[in-house]
Parts: structure tokens; C-alpha cells; sequence
């Protein structure tokens, strides 16, 4: 797992972005089983009921979903789902941002798409 804190944000925000993390780099596979919010807690040393929190969060997406007495799973489609609430997240949080900043600073589409190009080779 190896998630280090970030005590800017939620412990239940950062458990629940771990398991989305999971899923999309295919450590968590549709259909298999998560770690249960007792594993969660032992784990990051956290109160139970906080693991739960995160693990709920993504039952209420649709995310996961509970086997009655056996746990918690990765609902069929759950990639395919987060994959589109991060790339809006990413144009909202980096996207806007950086044009916003380029339209100050004067830098046009294509010196933008230059720096970006010149990115990626780095």
C-alpha cells in the first residue's frame, strides 16, 4: 500500500483516492476483493470508522460495492468510471490553471503546445 499522510486533507479522502489509485493502475482488478476497512486501519493506524468513511465514499459512487459477509469489491466498470472523474478532475485542477497563467504571461496556443511537447521529453 504505502501511502504516506498528507495532513492537508482528509485521512477517509486519502484512503479512498488510494483505492481509486489501485483500480486504475489495475492493482485492484474489477470484481476482486479490497482490503477491508480493519486492514485499512491497522495499516495507516487510523480509527476504523475512518477507514469506513473512505470505503463508503466509493460505494456511494458506485465505485465498490459489499458482498453481505465476505467484503468489499471493485463494481464491473469502476475504471472506466474513475478514469472519467479524474481526467475532468485534471482539466478543472491543472488544465484551466496553466491557460489562465499562459493568457497572463502572453504565451499563445503554440508556445504553450511547444512547452508541453517539451515536457513530455524530459
Amino acid at each position: 500500500m504505502g501511502l504516506s499522510m498528507d495532513d492537508s486533507r482528509p485521512i477517509f479522502v486519502q484512503i479512498a483516492e488510494r483505492i481509486e489509485d489501485d483500480i486504475l493502475e489495475n492493482r485492484l482488478p474489477e470484481e476482486s476483493q479490497v482490503p477491508s476497512t480493519n486492514q485499512f486501519a491497522a495499516f495507516y493506524q487510523i480509527n476504523p470508522a475512518t477507514a469506513a468513511k473512505g470505503v463508503n465514499l466509493l460505494v456511494d459512487l458506485g465505485i465498490l460495492y459489499k458482498k453481505r459477509g465476505i467484503g468489499m469489491f471493485v463494481a464491473e466498470g469502476a475504471r472506466v468510471v474513475l478514469m472519467e472523474k479524474r481526467r475532468e478532475q485534471f482539466y478543472e485542477q491543472y488544465v484551466v490553471a496553466m491557460v489562465h497563467e499562459a493568457k497572463k504571461l502572453g504565451i499563445t496556443t503554440e508556445q504553450l503546445t511547444m512547452m508541453i511537447q517539451r515536457g513530455e521529453r524530459a
